[in-house]
């Protein structure tokens, strides 16, 4: 049995079969997950989306920005954009369905492995995660926004979710103010400052981090027994230089790669997006 950790699929159907393929993937003894933003951008969406909820329990996965503003469109908090590509799950008899399924997953998925390297403690987030944040702390902040989603307050989170302010973490934040941080450090996160502030304005490669600010992975200090993978950030072309820190979003939507780890011996394997199964 293998657990294969799968970057940014954003809709790339094709690519996805086609890699599952290549590292031969076995549904019924094999472990996927994904790191978030499933789906927009690329051209499948709904596609994807039904494939990857036919698997059961064989697939885990965590919310990605593009995934929650999936979940906004279908419950009318939020319109659709000029880059979207989601009108295909829009116009699905069973889009609700999907809609309450999203709304089931985690912000976070923390589980342990045998590896390798020993039995290794794996964290799946889809951006990041805040300086001082212990992989503990991290699972009960994300906690609190999925209360929310599941809950009969989704819409009104979903309604306030959108922006960039408060633009630093601190225990005292209460209400929408500290869901919209988590869910910006959680899903949006690229550069931070070691006092905890986000700069969401930079989106290309750790050269560019304006002063003061540093990759948000530059700040974890992991025991070799911890692991964290996440996606969300393709100019880092999956590459961080940190130990124990993977980056597994390579870019397939822009017309790179689509890339999966196999978390046990963390072989890569990767198709490009000019490729079908």
């Amino acid at each position: 049995m293998a657990t294969y950790a799968i970057g940014d699929i954003q809709g790339c159907y094709d690519q996805l079969i086609h890699l599952l393929d290549k590292v031969n993937f076995d549904p019924a003894a094999d472990k996927l997950w994904a790191v978030g933003d499933l789906i927009n951008r690329g051209p499948k969406s709904l596609e994807t989306l039904r494939f990857l909820k036919s698997l059961g329990n064989t697939f885990t996965t965590v919310l990605g920005n593009h995934d929650l503003h999936f979940v906004a469109m279908a419950t009318g908090a939020q319109t659709h954009g000029k880059k979207d590509t989601l009108q295909d799950i829009l116009d699905d008899p069973e889009c609700l369905e999907y809609c309450h399924w999203l709304r089931q997953q985690p912000m976070i998925h923390c589980e342990k492995l045998d590896t390798e390297s020993g039995r290794q403690t794996f964290l799946m987030i889809h951006a990041g995660i805040a300086p001082g944040w212990s992989f503990k702390k991290a699972r009960m902040y994300g906690a609190e926004v999925e209360a929310v989603l599941k809950s009969d307050k989704c819409n009104k989170f979903l309604n306030r979710m959108y922006g960039d302010e408060p633009d630093i973490w601190h225990d005292g934040l209460t209400g929408m103010e500290r869901l919209r941080v988590i869910t910006n450090y959680l899903t949006r996160v690229r550069f931070c400052n070691e006092e905890t502030q986000l700069n969401l304005a930079i989106k290309t490669g750790p050269k560019t981090a304006p002063v003061g600010f540093r990759p948000w992975f530059e700040y974890q200090q992991l025991t070799p027994d911890k692991v964290i993978v996440f996606g969300h950030w393709a100019t880092l072309e999956g590459v961080t230089n940190w130990p124990n820190i993977h980056a597994l979003d390579t870019g397939c939507v822009w017309g790179r790669e689509l890339t999966a780890l196999r978390l046990e011996d963390k072989q890569r394997s990767s198709v490009p997006f000019n490729s079908s199964k």
